[in-house]
């Protein structure tokens, strides 16, 4: 039998069933692209600006914000060049790099949220040693190994996606590099691959969530038995939670559409799992900016100095 070489050039074919539709959808997500690169911008900008601003917590929805910025510029342009000009080709070399940064820096938001329930159960349940905890040495305890923890799963089974041979097709049903998307086009035995792909899964989302919950069932009871003192501290935990069920379930619906696929268009999977990564960069400040007084006050602040500015004529 004749040896078959091993694909080193793929086509991201998403969304290729809406035919000549297909350049239309360059429209709504080039809108929720420079929504998310103002909206996490301009949250940068304020929380770095103002001194007042430069607490632990304020610090950590920053934090949040250039990981909302960065994410979409992994993998947006691309795509919406590819709407435009049919720019569809990608060396394995390409996907591998970007299946990398978009899978590391999607795990970096579970993560960042673990560190708001710390920051929420410290100030609620230990207000006392509240500045204790959150010094940045006694703070590295915890970064270190979820940091640790996160690179060495994705760079896992990215370096492993890397070794397989891809001569059973090139054509890759998605707008980006998705490692499963990528998986399913190897001929052999990808087993392994499916096994550290769910045990990342675990690890990190499925983990960060529980421990999430778990935090926030101590706060709350914590906060109902010190009485009505405590209600003001959940406002924070509440946009938190709001932000975290947003994000879960979205990554639930673009995970389990890759394994449950009885009747479900191809389309709704790459829209799902497109959008599990680039709606929450667009809510993600805008719930953070509305919902956190100090931060909105000092947003408006800006907005309204900015259009003085601009009414203001020029002697």
């Amino acid at each position: 039998m004749e040896n078959v070489s091993s694909h080193k050039h793929f086509i991201l074919d998403g969304f290729s069933e809406l035919g000549a539709l297909r350049p239309v959808l360059f429209i709504p997500f080039f809108i929720m692209y420079i929504v998310s690169l103002s909206a996490n911008s301009m949250l940068l900008y304020v929380v770095i600006s103002q001194r007042s601003l430069h607490s632990p917590m304020c610090i950590l929805m920053a934090g949040m914000a250039f990981v909302d910025l960065s994410l979409p510029l992994f993998f947006v342009p691309n795509m919406l060049l590819s709407f435009l000009f049919d720019w569809r080709g990608i060396s394995l070399t390409g996907c591998l790099v970007q299946m990398h940064f978009i899978h590391f820096i999607g795990t970096f938001q579970s993560t960042l949220l673990v560190w708001m329930a710390l920051d929420r159960y410290f100030a609620i349940c230990t207000p006392l040693y509240y500045h204790e905890h959150m010094t940045l040495p006694k703070f590295l305890k915890f970064i270190i190994p979820l940091l640790f923890r996160n690179v060495l799963l994705v760079t896992l089974f990215v370096s492993l996606a890397g070794t397989l041979s891809f001569c059973a097709g090139n054509v890759m049903n998605h707008c980006f590099c998705e490692h499963m998307a990528l998986v399913e086009l190897a001929c052999g035995s990808t087993a392994i691959n499916n096994l550290l792909g769910l045990l990342t899964v675990f690890l990190i989302p499925v983990a960060d969530f529980i421990f999430i919950t778990a935090s926030y069932v101590v706060i709350f009871s914590s906060v109902f038995k010190s009485g009505r003192s405590g209600v003001k501290a959940l406002h924070t935990c509440i946009t938190h939670i709001v932000v975290m069920t947003v994000g879960l379930t979205l990554g639930q619906v673009a995970f389990l559409s890759y394994r449950i696929r009885n009747g479900l268009p191809a389309a709704i999977r790459v829209f799902t799992s497109t959008m599990y990564l680039l709606f929450p960069s667009c809510f993600n400040p805008i719930i953070y900016g509305i919902r956190t007084a100090e931060i909105r006050q000092h947003i408006l602040k800006t907005l309204t100095c900015c259009r003085f500015v601009q009414t203001v004529p020029h002697s």
